[in-house]
């Protein structure tokens, strides 16, 4: 479905990312982890089309994205959930989940997709006529994660959705992009700082670092990784 090959992407002169390369197939749950700064928000905004590439391919549904603007990557059925959730806080809940919903194919699934949001976050429906900025958290990132589905999306990527949340709260999170995956047939592309929980949720894993990727595998090849044991899962 997404295909990345030896991307490149410089900012004021320093590379950024060198030579990254990923798959993501159809249908399958694919998660990006590393420390900050590796470049892991680059690699999605590059994807989205916000940034830029100096130098490598990317593709989606055979598609060559580089001769496509951000807006239209949309259109194909790509949804980013960028990292700090990035509401509209001035518009209600329903207004940032119909912002969501400009792709054509949002618009003609809206009331089905309306309906299955608030099956996932039944708090977006009490909460339709309220302002987003006075939402907490983690129902800004259920607004954020419902306005991705409003455009009916076949990619879903998400960026950091547990940053800033409590415990519980991120766990309800992580179960829910879960939960759409396995019952929407949604493929996923997730880039997250808690390691352990969002290797074991997916197929496969890339780990980016300082711009590179180092290592990559299912979550079983992973765990079985002294680096990836000690630097990232706290274990000897």
């Amino acid at each position: 479905m997404l295909e990345v090959s030896n991307l490149s992407v410089s900012y004021g002169g320093l590379r950024a990312l060198s030579d990254v390369s990923l798959s993501v197939p159809e249908g399958k749950f694919v998660t990006v982890v590393g420390p900050n700064g590796a470049g892991k928000s680059t690699l999605f905004k590059t994807i989205s089309g916000i940034v830029p590439a100096a130098g490598g391919q990317i593709s989606f549904m055979g598609k060559d994205l580089s001769r496509l603007a951000p807006a239209r990557r949309a259109h194909l059925g790509i949804a980013h959930i960028p990292e700090g959730r990035q509401v509209f806080k001035t518009l209600t809940v329903l207004e940032n989940l119909q912002m969501g919903a400009y792709p054509k194919a949002g618009r003609e699934a809206w009331r089905h997709t309306l309906d299955r949001i608030h099956t996932l976050f039944p708090i977006l429906s009490e909460r339709a006529s309220q302002l987003a900025g006075t939402l907490s958290g983690g129902e800004q990132q259920m607004v954020a994660i419902g306005r991705g589905l409003a455009c009916a999306p076949r990619l879903l990527m998400l960026d950091e959705p547990s940053m800033g949340l409590a415990p519980a709260v991120a766990d309800t999170i992580f179960e829910r992009v879960s939960q759409i995956h396995r019952e929407d047939g949604v493929t996923i592309l997730l880039v997250e700082q808690r390691v352990a929980e969002a290797l074991e949720l997916s197929d496969h894993g890339y780990v980016l670092e300082s711009g590179r990727m180092v290592l990559d595998g299912p979550y079983a090849t992973l765990l079985r990784d002294d680096r990836v044991r000690k630097s990232y899962l706290g274990l000897s």
